[in-house]
């Protein structure tokens, strides 16, 4: 029997996970990488040490692994840039992370110059420092990166496929559609790079990856990777896709949470690609190599697991991110405090990249736990504003909500996430659904999987959550959660992007 190994290139780390043909784990390898913030409301990776993550975390496992490896897939961070030299191998800038809010200008004067129906029609996204383009073109304008015939752009799926197959010695450019759906340079209804949107944007094609079906042979691992050279690579996908392909959502309406550093709903709207919804995403979920495609609604919230992270990191009230439910579990309520981790802005459906972190509600009586329940709280609450969103935009009301992600692991945020949507949330066995997706789409390619009928056949149920009170006891909490949102917005717009 053989396995298949997926690389899962996060925010804040890199985890390697084996998968057998049943979609058990068959085994784990993680490591952290460094957090960059030059500025205020500005985050960076280094890049190489990203691959250097890379080439230790498939090492370790694959050293430790019994059965043989059929093919690697790629998940990433999605809109995260890096642009390199093809000739030197080496990064010509750090790369600039899908939380960073340096454009936020440039898209405010792109939006008043009249150009966002353009890049909601075409790409079904919005003009938000979120998205590759922006960080790409600030890279050309301000980073000191240089138009070469030697220039490569990509996310972070695309370094990391380059490197794996040969980097300077013949290394794979390329890239599939979830991907480089999340850049503002996609037609999505075509799925090639947009003329149009190149010109507007300044970011020149020949340094763009080739766009692939994510299901697919993109090249063979070579000596250095970290893995046995020759194994095919032929599977990858944007996090929050994977993520979809893993928990099996694979039939319109079926939709999913990923509970990480920021949290993704996800929905499977079908093969056609509709028109541009007011504050939710149309993406790519996936194109496989018969030819099938799948597009997406998806409510992007950007600080969700990080807002713990900020708990244990910033304020150091919990020492490991895991002892957050058992503090908030100490109290009842947050005692009327809420938070708005609105630490890099507001994702969907607000689109603010001007608003900031607010705690409000505080008295002489809050304490630790008041503050940490007010974490998981904000978590469910924010999800419940794309959820309604979502939910009048499809015409289609959620029934059931599958839940993954490293943050699904907390039984009072799943409790809490039932009683604010009132719906059953359900958590799966395998909850490395995002390495696990990004498994299934390489071994389909490879005969691992002969059809999705085996994947669906694989999903397993851990614990399905049901709402434990009614509307009417959770609507005081949802309402003032409201008016906390509105003193969180705009909160930066006098200071620029910087604030």
């Amino acid at each position: 029997m053989s396995v298949v190994l997926a690389i899962d290139a996060g925010t804040t780390g890199v985890r390697a996970a084996a998968f057998r043909d049943d979609g058990t784990a068959a085994g784990y390898s993680y490591r952290e990488f460094t957090q960059h913030f030059p500025r205020p409301g500005w985050v960076e990776h280094d890049a190489l040490e990203i691959w250097g993550a890379v080439q230790a975390t498939v090492a370790e496992l694959a050293g430790r692994l019994e059965e043989p490896i059929a093919a690697v897939g790629i998940t990433d961070q999605r809109e995260t840039v890096v642009a390199w030299d093809r000739r030197t191998g080496q990064p010509l800038h750090h790369a600039i992370v899908w939380q960073d809010r340096r454009t936020a200008p440039e898209c405010d004067s792109l939006r008043a110059a009249g150009h966002e129906p353009l890049v909601r029609a075409t790409t079904g996204l919005v003009l938000d420092p979120y998205f590759s383009a922006t960080k790409a073109a600030w890279l050309l304008r301000e980073g000191g990166v240089e138009v070469t015939p030697d220039l490569a752009i990509g996310t972070i799926d695309s370094w990391l496929l380059w490197n794996l197959t040969g980097g300077v010695d013949g290394g794979v450019h390329a890239t599939e559609p979830s991907n480089a759906s999340r850049t503002l340079l996609l037609d999505i209804r075509t799925l090639a790079w947009s003329d149009e949107l190149l010109e507007l944007f300044g970011v020149p094609r020949h340094s763009l990856p080739e766009v692939r079906p994510s299901s697919g042979r993109f090249g063979v691992t070579v000596a250095g990777s970290g893995l046995p050279t020759g194994l095919p690579v032929s599977g990858i996908a944007g996090d929050q896709q994977a993520a979809l392909f893993g928990q099996a959502c694979l039939s319109p309406g079926m939709t999913k949470n990923t509970y990480g550093t920021g949290s993704f709903v996800l929905m499977h709207i079908g093969d056609t690609c509709p028109e541009p919804v007011e504050g939710l995403l149309t993406t790519v979920a996936w194109t496989l190599a018969d030819g099938t495609r799948a597009y997406a609604l998806e409510g992007a919230i950007f600080v969700t697991g990080a807002a713990v992270q900020w708990l244990r990191d910033g304020l150091s009230i919990i020492e490991r991110a895991a002892d957050v439910a058992e503090l908030a579990a100490s109290v009842p309520d947050t005692g009327g405090v809420h938070l708005v981790p609105a630490f890099t802005g507001l994702g969907s459906p607000w689109w603010d990249p001007y608003a900031r972190g607010t705690l409000l509600g505080i008295t002489r009586g809050t304490g630790r736990g008041h503050i940490a329940r007010a974490v998981l709280e904000s978590i469910a609450l924010q999800t419940r504003d794309v959820v309604l969103a979502m939910s009048e935009a499809s015409g289609h009301p959620i029934r059931s909500l599958k839940a993954d992600g490293g943050a699904a692991a907390n039984d009072l945020l799943l409790q809490l996430q039932a009683d604010h949507l009132q719906v059953p949330v359900s958590r799966p066995v395998v909850q490395e659904t995002t390495a696990l997706g990004a498994a299934y789409l390489a071994g389909l390619a490879e005969g691992v999987w002969a059809s999705t009928d085996e994947i669906t056949a694989n999903w397993q149920l851990d614990t399905t959550f049901e709402p434990a009170v009614g509307t009417e006891a959770v609507a005081p909490t949802q309402a003032s959660w409201a008016r906390a949102l509105e003193r969180s917005r705009g909160w930066a717009a006098d200071a620029g992007a910087e604030g």
